[in-house]
């Protein structure tokens, strides 16, 4: 944001100020702070969702939204605590611990996506952190996808040094590495590792030029303020992330968060329309949690800048709405794929 001396409040200022620099390729944006963002949410709907549109046409096409495919190639059996993932191994959930998937079957789920139209896919690993033998493998998935003319993604928790690299040399063009939440809200979710070595791990990403994808959880029980704080972190990164997804929590039963109160849909709307006017040249990708949500929503959530989707029936673990679904919803809103 443009540093100045206006109160954050003052919105007309702020938001006048915004266009001006993002429209601009000589002026240099600011670093966001939380009260600007906040005042971001406290818009009237319309106004905002003016904004976040117009920015969003300034940098994409607003009528194509990118499609990747998730696949869990190493289900359940995590030593992490995160309080949403049923893949956590203490808790009590029905997600099974899994081998890693074969390299032939990865192959054949990355075809049957590029099928379906995905230009992205996705490799998720219920780890820590990846040790050297689980790795080596991956690596292989990663090369043979590459060479099907797909995009490649993984994410597979945190990464030592000289993972990334290796990463790199197979053809990754993303890594994923979620900060879910503000730094403030963060220790109620989860305490076995820290904000700093998620920051660690998207740090390791970019020193070898590969694509960031990085956001967070919605509706965890946090605050607006905290909704605020995640945007201004990932907002404020010397390169912000190229794609950000941003989940709705999905409530699986014996993981903690089962029974949080339910997110408003129109504030997870404002989320998207904020994510939009803080990143705007980064693919802000509505992600989990989709399944709940009516297509009317969903709609009003490509208008406030949503450009990239997940594609498919499962997000590693939970439900997505199917193919077939999308590919409807797309040709009611006269949205082409890319």
């Amino acid at each position: 944001m443009l540093e100045t001396t206006q109160n954050p409040t003052n919105t007309a200022i702020i938001n006048t100020e915004l266009l001006k620099a993002c429209k601009s390729e000589a002026v240099t944006v600011n670093r966001w702070s939380v009260d600007e963002i906040v005042a971001l949410f406290e818009l009237p709907f319309s106004d905002l969702i003016n904004q976040a549109q117009t920015l969003h046409r300034e940098h994409h096409d607003p009528n194509a939204v990118q499609v990747s495919t998730l696949l869990s190639i190493k289900t359940g059996g995590c030593s992490e605590d995160c309080g949403y993932c049923p893949q956590a191994a203490r808790y009590h959930t029905e997600v099974e611990n899994e081998p890693l998937m074969a390299l032939d079957e990865v192959v054949k789920a990355a075809q049957e996506a590029k099928d379906n139209g995905a230009s992205r896919f996705c490799m998720g690993a219920a780890w820590r952190g990846p040790k050297q033998r689980d790795l080596e493998p991956v690596l292989k998935m990663i090369a043979e996808v590459k060479a099907m003319g797909l995009e490649t993604c993984a994410t597979l928790g945190m990464l030592k040094e000289g993972q990334a690299e290796q990463l790199k040399d197979a053809g990754l063009d993303y890594y994923n590495h979620n900060l879910d939440t503000a730094p403030e809200f963060y220790g109620d979710v989860i305490t076995t590792r820290t904000y700093q070595d998620r920051l660690d791990t998207l740090d390791r990403v970019r020193s070898v030029d590969i694509n960031v994808c990085s956001g967070g959880i919605i509706g965890m029980g946090e605050s607006r303020n905290q909704r605020a704080g995640l945007l201004a972190q990932l907002a404020n990164m010397e390169r912000p992330p190229e794609s950000v997804p941003i989940n709705l929590l999905t409530q699986v039963e014996g993981t903690p968060l089962h029974g949080t109160d339910e997110l408003d849909p129109i504030e997870f709307v404002r989320t998207i329309a904020a994510a939009r006017i803080t990143m705007p040249r980064s693919f802000v990708r509505l992600s989990a949690g989709r399944q709940s949500m009516h297509e009317g929503i969903q709609a009003l959530c490509f208008i406030a800048g949503a450009n990239s989707i997940f594609y498919g029936e499962k997000l590693l673990t939970t439900a997505n709405p199917e193919a077939e679904t999308d590919k409807a919803l797309f040709s009611k809103l006269g949205i082409n794929k890319i």
